[in-house]
């Protein structure tokens, strides 16, 4: 008999034939996102569900009592509750590797975007402001040869080293929670503190993943010790950001710009003062956002959940959860 899976999020019609060959599906069909109380009712008799970054906890694994997989279409994975999913036996995976180039991608157009006006520049011309003689007033900053500090060294910090290093010859620093000598050597990255990171890079990119030890990890005291000249990236989680110490770091000079791709509230709100900045430059959470990574994405995640299910395959089960 095959296994009783959900499907929580939009998938491509291949990703659908895939389960629909190995497992009995059902799915959310409508366009606004689902629900916790949806999840449930849909989901009753449900072995698997596969789904984007709806919150598993105990309130709703205690009312999905077949329940043994969940498969997270994301290289994420905060909206596990890790200890309630480890405390009942619920494996989780997500969907990394696939991602890691289309991310690194967005970091570096957000790097330049921010440095060289791109945004702010567009508005300007399309407002018809463009007169010949104001070329000092659209004036940016150099990328190449600058100093790149990325925190958070897993597969998109290194990804986006070697963009960095590669091609726009960076001095590439990095703090991680362990050292990776071979990174080091192979890419010719150095390892900082990351106080120091903080005060000689001038693009600080921040790729840590969203834990308890990393909520509000960038605050008012990070921010102090970046340059006035420096920029902040942030294409990791909004909530590794204190956004109010950010918004004042911008407001008063004590950075140069910032570009963001994640909020701690998403959507950003319509009177969120960042979108008030020209030194910003503010995308909604893209950073995977293509249609080929997207595509690979679902597929990875759909094999994640029947591999899961008959106990077979390779699976990407999150480190935390792994038997």
């Amino acid at each position: 008999m095959k296994p009783k899976v959900y499907v929580a999020t939009s998938l491509p019609k291949e990703a659908l034939a895939y389960l629909e060959e190995h497992c009995e599906v059902s799915r959310w069909t409508e366009e606004r996102g689902i629900t916790k109380e949806a999840l449930i009712e849909e989901a009753a008799e449900a072995e698997g569900v596969l789904l984007t970054g709806t919150t598993i906890d105990e309130s709703l694994l205690e009312r999905l009592p077949c329940l043994r997989v969940v498969s997270n279409m994301s290289v994420g994975y905060n909206n596990f509750d890790l200890e309630a999913m480890r405390a009942r036996g619920i494996l989780g995976t997500h969907t990394p590797y696939v991602l890691d180039d289309t991310v690194a991608d967005l970091v570096f157009a957000l790097i330049l975007s921010v440095s060289r006006r791109i945004a702010e520049l567009d508005r300007f011309v399309r407002a018809g402001r463009w007169v010949k003689g104001s070329a000092a007033d659209l004036f940016g900053t150099d990328v190449h040869h600058r100093t790149l500090g990325i925190i958070g060294m897993g597969r998109i910090g290194e990804a986006i080293a070697t963009r960095g290093r590669l091609g726009f010859g960076m001095d590439v620093v990095y703090h991680n929670r362990s050292r990776k000598p071979d990174v080091e050597d192979r890419l010719g990255l150095r390892y900082v503190e990351l106080d120091e990171l903080l005060a000689e890079a001038d693009f600080v990119v921040l790729m840590t993943p969203l834990t308890p030890q990393t909520q509000g990890y960038i605050g008012k005291e990070a921010f102090a010790r970046m340059k006035s000249s420096a920029f902040f990236i942030n294409a990791s989680r909004g909530q590794t950001v204190d956004e109010a110490a950010l918004v004042e770091a911008l407001q008063t000079g004590q950075i140069a710009g910032a570009g963001l791709d994640v909020f701690e509230q998403e959507p950003i709100a319509p009177d969120h003062p960042l979108l008030q900045m020209d030194q910003v430059v503010l995308v909604p959470h893209i950073g995977s956002a293509t249609a080929q990574t997207r595509f690979e994405m679902a597929m990875l995640a759909a094999r994640n959940l029947v591999h899961a299910l008959r106990g077979d395959g390779e699976v990407h089960i999150v480190k935390e959860l792994q038997p």
